[in-house]
């Protein structure tokens, strides 16, 4: 069970890469609605109807700021702090929960993932997306985000299984598009 409670840790920080509070906010309302996860002290906190409420509010700050033009980008600067700090955070309420990891590798391995995420999405994705459709794909880009980061932070709960299979799949298909566009870079070139 160790092994999966890891994959679970590692599944909501990187969620909290994509968005700092739906992660948060997952376990929070699972932790107080179910017998899924039982967060320890301070963890718990997390289940107090005043953090529930701010994680709700937060939220749709950031869902909403996240979907206007320019201010997405401002969002993106400020959330640089705020998704690896939510990143360890989870990472180690959750840690806690299922295993005996010390809380300080904890947190710098929740925020070393979600930092990661919180990179590729702010400074090669989005600005990426920003430059190939003049801005018009940022919003479907950043629903995507977000629907992703609810899917993943449910299911690093509730079959933490599942997201292994994912990630191997996920880095299947990596290798393989990879193993593809290098033969045909190789077959280019021998023409």
């Amino acid at each position: 069970m160790e092994v999966l409670g890891i994959f679970s840790a590692f599944g909501l920080s990187a969620s909290a890469g994509l968005n700092a509070y739906i992660p948060l906010l997952v376990i929070a309302l699972l932790a107080k609605f179910t017998d899924l996860i039982e967060l320890k002290s301070p963890w718990d906190t997390l289940e107090s109807w005043w953090i529930i409420g701010l994680l709700v509010i937060l939220a749709l700050i950031e869902f909403f700021a996240d979907k206007v033009p320019a201010v997405n980008h401002i969002n993106d600067i400020i959330q640089t702090v705020i998704r690896p700090t939510a990143g360890a955070v989870v990472f180690a309420a959750s840690a806690q929960v299922i295993t005996n990891i010390h809380p300080v590798l904890a947190m710098a391995l929740g925020l070393l993932v979600a930092g990661s995420v919180h990179v590729v999405k702010a400074a090669a994705v989005r600005p990426a997306v920003t430059a190939t459709t003049g801005g018009a794909g940022n919003v479907p880009v950043s629903i995507a985000e977000d629907v992703l980061s609810t899917i993943v932070s449910f299911i690093s709960v509730v079959l933490p299984a599942l997201l292994l299979v994912l990630v191997i799949l996920v880095i299947a298909w990596v290798v393989w598009a990879l193993w593809r566009r290098a033969n045909s870079e190789r077959l280019g070139k021998s023409v």
